[in-house]
C-alpha cells in the first residue's frame, strides 16, 4: 500500500511539473515589467502592441529588469548587444 501512495504521489507531482513551468502564460516583457506597466501604461490595451510601445517610449524611466526584457525579446532583441546579433 505504501509504494502505490508514493508512485500515485510521484505521477501526480511529475504530471504538475509542465504546467508550473508555463505559469501564466505571460512572456517575460510582462513578468519583468508588471509593476511599470501598473504605473507608465496602466491604459494601454494588453496584447496590441499599444503596451510595449509605451514601455519603449518611458524606457528612462523602466525598471532595470524591465530594460532587460524589453532588450531581450520582440523588436527591442539584441540591443546593446554590439555588432554581428
Amino acid at each position: 500500500m505504501t509504494k502505490s501512495i508514493m508512485l500515485a504521489t510521484c505521477i501526480a507531482l511529475f504530471s504538475a511539473v509542465p504546467a508550473l513551468a508555463q505559469g501564466t502564460g505571460a512572456g517575460p516583457v510582462a513578468a519583468q515589467c508588471a509593476n511599470d506597466i501598473q504605473s507608465l501604461c496602466a491604459t494601454k490595451g494588453h496584447g496590441t502592441r499599444q503596451t510595449r510601445s509605451c514601455l519603449e517610449a518611458n524606457r528612462d524611466k523602466v525598471s532595470p529588469e524591465c530594460r532587460q526584457a524589453l532588450d531581450t525579446t520582440g523588436r527591442g532583441r539584441g540591443r546593446g548587444q554590439g555588432p554581428g546579433r
